[in-house]
């Protein structure tokens, strides 16, 4: 009887540890299936796309003229108000004219003089002495007359705007800067349709940037807009400090929504390049690092593939690596699930 209950014991202990092990083997097997994970892929071809050089500047006035009589005097009265748009040959500002109505008498005076000497001449009944003197006298009062005009009439030379007025109707211009001017004033005005701005660029594109080369600029205050212009003026020395040289670059503002002092970014169009452009959104970051990595299809596996990054057109990014060719399939959804060497599924 003992003997019975020994065996039973021990067919069961036995069937036990079979149990076992066959649990564990079925573990061990379902452990070492790995599901593939499902992506979608976009296969990598060049794109012709321009090539651009981006630098920030700030924007000028085309013309600024601090305005101001040759000569001191009294003023009669000044005819804008800072902010005002101005027109070219519109009257800005006029002197006392005191001088220029004496200027004008004695101008008179003398031409009757030189008539008088001039009708002589023909009849050789003056010398020759006496009749360049006439001239002469005519002469220097009519650019006098003319002179006085200018500085007493002051017309505008450009169509722009008034930024500054530094002295008051009656009041006399010493020919000193007062009232916050930098210069001697009694108004500034800016020529701001074309604006300009000076940029310095590396040496290495001086042969590439050249007088026309198209610009864009863009401004912060208006995201959604870009305003085409180009270069007017190449200088043609190289600073050997900084190995840079000087453009000027013109950009139309015929609506006048940019103003001199605003900064921006300068996109300058130095030609066309085939390159690699793909979905910004398949770039990955590395966390705590400015690393950026994508992945591509490779036998059915991701490969993870280190890349730098070029230009940016909106939604899509330049990548720049040795790894990458055209041809491979870049994966651009799903991409942020897998790792090195993950099997894929390639879905449609």
């Amino acid at each position: 009887m003992k003997t019975m209950i020994k065996n039973v014991i021990l067919s069961t202990l036995a069937i036990a540890v079979l149990a076992g092990c066959s649990g564990k083997k079925d573990s061990d097997k379902d452990t070492s299936v790995v599901e593939a994970i499902p992506v979608k892929v976009q296969k990598l071809e060049k794109e012709n796309i321009a090539r651009t050089l981006d630098y920030t500047a700030n924007l000028q006035a085309d013309e600024q003229v601090y305005y101001a009589p040759a000569a001191t005097g009294r003023i009669e009265k000044i005819y804008v108000e800072v902010g005002d748009r101005i027109k070219k040959g519109q009257l800005l500002v006029e002197m006392d004219r005191t001088n220029l109505q004496q200027a004008e008498v004695q101008l008179k005076n003398l031409e009757t003089e030189y008539n008088r000497a001039k009708m002589l001449n023909e009849t050789q009944s003056i010398s020759n002495q006496a009749y360049d003197a006439a001239v002469t006298q005519y002469e220097v009062a009519k650019s006098n007359v003319d002179f006085l005009k200018e500085n007493t009439r002051m017309l505008a030379p450009f169509n722009g705007v008034v930024t500054g007025k530094y002295f008051e109707n009656g009041e006399v211009y010493t020919g000193a800067a007062f009232g916050g001017a930098s210069k001697p004033s009694i108004i500034a005005i800016e020529k701001i349709n074309p604006l300009k701005a000076y940029v310095n660029l590396s040496e290495q594109y001086f042969l590439s940037v050249k007088k026309g080369t198209k610009v864009e600029l863009k401004s912060n205050l208006y995201p959604d807009r870009i305003f085409e212009g180009q270069v007017s003026i190449v200088y043609p020395t190289i600073d050997p400090a900084s190995r840079t040289f000087t453009v000027e670059v013109k950009i139309p503002n015929d609506d006048e929504a940019l103003r001199p002092g605003m900064y921006g970014t300068i996109n300058f169009f130095i030609g066309n390049t085939e390159t690699v452009v793909v979905p910004a959104i398949a770039v990955l970051k590395l966390q705590g690092a400015n690393d950026r990595y994508v992945f591509i299809n490779k036998d059915g596996k991701a490969k993870r593939v280190s890349v730098n990054l070029g230009k940016r057109f909106e939604d899509k990014i330049e990548l720049i690596s040795d790894e990458i060719q055209e041809g491979d399939e870049l994966i651009v959804v799903g991409q942020g699930r897998v790792i090195d060497g993950s099997p894929i599924t390639i879905t449609q």
